[in-house]
């Protein structure tokens, strides 16, 4: 074979491997972008236009830009162009859009609809034509830009002005808003916006306050479907200093409720600084909102992510090892500001997210613009009780958690019955027996909630006395003798209430949970009294918590499971198993846990509580543990 043509062939096929390696570079790179800079969710930043306005100047935008990704890789970014009146040219905006494009960067647009939110949140009034005519301009604007809008969630209306007031007519002012403001949303916002751009996803976004949004028209029960993704306000902020009084676990159900409502709709969370009392407060908000399994974490908002470290962040348990480990924090925090906070936080769940699978736990209905007992299932979830609610009623499940939300639906005694002659439990709280006990419920159980309050301070479980820190104030539960059963007792000077009962119907059980009248004395109970209520609720989970209260248990399909801390001190807990595993796995660390078995125990009036399995962890100050069961 002639020599030149060898040659040849072997220069050709070394080009051809120098193509492929280049193809293969350039294809890991765009692969890489795909995936964005976490393994198990996208990490976004929003923008006011505010500061997207500032963006014109070139140098504010680059040097503060610099500032944030030098300490946040960030995956997308959006650009509002309207807040407060103050409108983002499409100039500065298209700017802005190609500058995040060259790095790398998703961009899509957001529009907060507000007036003047420092004048007590002011919105929009759309019964009036000039400013229906505004945000339809608004909308336009925004989807000639980009193709995905987000909407903030100030997509309602707090307006009483004299239109409204006469629109309004005899209806309530609930009924009168989510009728205008479904109507907004078909012919003000999502007509205009895909005339101008047929592409264009618009995505409403809910804030935390879940409970009232009727009251201001937001529609749950028409949105949805409508409008083509939904996002969640995961934002809790601080229990205590922040006006809304959130509980943290609200941050993992509402993502979980919003997702229900439109499944594998719901593009995210979303959390603000504000309330933040130290780092660990902001970083359990991130925590929980990919442990719900969020795709996306938006952080608010660019201003805030500039902002320098505070001395007063840094909480007396930051010598522990705690989750968001302080150790190797601070020596990397060197003039460093939220964003920092961040990416710190972001990695840490990153590592154990992607071993989680699809989050479930009991069913708990919760009807669209439902009221009653606000705000209650954070609570549950706060003293270790799985939370799943579902906007539909869960017919297939084994056990429904029912709050007060239920008297919403017509014919909820009914769908009760029909759970309990099927075999199943229902639980239910001592606000839905006020709510139906003249609706068909003592049919089922003879249940009366009276007027009378009783200041109980020791509890009586299998015919012993548990005593309490703190007196508790009860509504005082009234039944049958014989009809039904106490299964833990609320005693007031030797005179005892239902806390948590038990009655039989056809072939399942109806549970009532009496609800103080300070939702946060659930946390108060005593620790036997809250693991008889977890042995009750969670019976057809198979798995259970026991211990103190501020601590909560997610679980997965896949057999993993996660427990958090939300207490100021290091505490230990015990997982109950209902069958005996290989063995329980930290996922992080490989320990495997020490099983230990829980002898059968008594109950004077039933059947004794079977053997169980259970395994001891012990959790940091404002920590969590992720486990495998094998």
């Amino acid at each position: 074979m002639n020599n030149n043509y060898v040659f040849f062939k072997r220069i050709m096929k070394l080009k051809l491997i120098h193509l492929l390696l280049v193809a293969l570079l350039i294809f890991c790179n765009l692969q890489t972008l795909g995936k964005g800079n976490y393994k198990n969710f996208k990490v976004s930043v929003y923008t006011r236009a505010y500061e997207v306005q500032k963006m014109s100047d070139s140098h504010w935008l680059d040097s503060t830009w610099q500032v944030i990704s030098s300490q946040l890789k960030v995956d997308k970014i959006y650009l509002e162009t309207h807040r407060d009146l103050i409108i983002v040219s499409k100039e500065v905006l298209e700017n802005a859009k190609k500058f995040f494009e060259n790095k790398g960067l998703e961009v899509a647009g957001g529009i907060t609809y507000t007036i003047d939110e420092s004048n007590y949140l002011q919105t929009f009034c759309y019964s009036r034509e000039q400013y229906r005519k505004k945000a339809q301009e608004i909308i336009e604007h925004s989807a000639s830009i980009f193709d995905e809008v987000i909407l903030d969630d100030f997509f309602f209306t707090n307006c009483k002005c004299d239109t409204c007031v006469v629109g309004k007519g005899d209806q309530s002012w609930s009924e009168y808003r989510l009728n205008l403001m479904t109507e907004a949303s078909k012919n003000i916002i999502l007509g205009p916006a895909k005339k101008v751009n047929p592409n264009v996803q618009v995505i409403i976004k809910y804030p935390n306050w879940y409970d009232h949004f009727q009251e201001l028209g937001f529609n749950l029960e028409t949105e949805p479907k409508l409008f083509d993704g939904l996002y969640t306000g995961t934002e809790t902020r601080d229990g205590v200093f922040s006006e809304q009084h959130l509980q943290p676990y609200l941050g993992y159900s509402i993502f979980r409720y919003f997702n229900n409502l439109k499944p594998g709709k719901n593009g995210g969370g979303w959390v603000d600084t504000g309330g933040m009392r130290f780092y660990d407060r902001y970083a359990e908000q991130l925590w929980l909102t990919i442990l719900a399994k969020a795709p996306e974490m938006t952080l608010f908002d660019y201003r805030q992510l500039l902002y320098p470290l505070k001395d007063n962040w840094t909480p007396k348990w930051k010598d522990e090892n705690t989750s968001f480990d302080y150790s190797s924090f601070f020596p990397n925090a060197a003039s460093a500001t939220v964003a920092k906070i961040g990416s710190h936080s972001l990695k840490i769940i990153d590592k154990i997210a992607g071993e989680l699978g699809q989050p479930y736990g009991i069913k708990c209905y919760k009807p669209a613009h439902s009221i009653g007992e606000d705000f209650l299932e954070n609570y549950l979830g706060m003293i270790g009780i799985p939370i799943d609610m579902v906007p539909e009623f869960p017919t297939e499940s084994k056990v429904v958690l029912l709050t007060e939300h239920a008297k919403k639906d017509s014919e909820i005694v009914q769908k009760i019955k029909q759970q309990l002659i099927a075999g199943k439990d229902v639980i239910i709280t001592s606000g839905l027996v006020n709510a139906l006990q003249d609706r068909g419920l003592r049919n089922l159980v003879n249940l009366e909630y009276t007027s009378r309050k009783s200041n109980v301070n020791e509890f009586l479980i299998n015919r012993k006395i548990v005593p309490s820190n703190k007196s508790i104030i009860i509504p005082q539960i009234q039944y049958s003798t014989n009809d039904s059963w106490e299964l833990i007792s609320g005693m007031d000077s030797g005179l005892g209430w239902p806390l948590l009962h038990a009655g039989i119907f056809s072939n399942g059980k109806l549970y009532m949970l009496t609800v103080p009248e300070n939702f946060s004395d659930l946390y108060n109970l005593p620790v036997k009294v809250l693991n008889k209520i977890r042995e009750v609720v969670c019976n057809r989970l198979g798995i259970e918590l026991n211990g103190g209260a501020k601590i909560s248990l997610f679980l997965y399909d896949n057999s993993t499971f996660v427990v958090e801390s939300f207490n100021d001190e290091t505490v230990e807990v015990e997982i109950l198993l209902q069958e005996k595993a290989n063995s329980i796995i930290d996922l992080s660390t490989n320990e495997k846990l020490k099983m230990e078995v829980v002898p059968e125990s008594g109950n004077p009036r039933g059947k004794p509580t079977p053997e169980k399995y259970g395994y001891k962890v012990t959790l940091p100050t404002h920590s969590f543990r992720a486990f495998k069961i094998n």
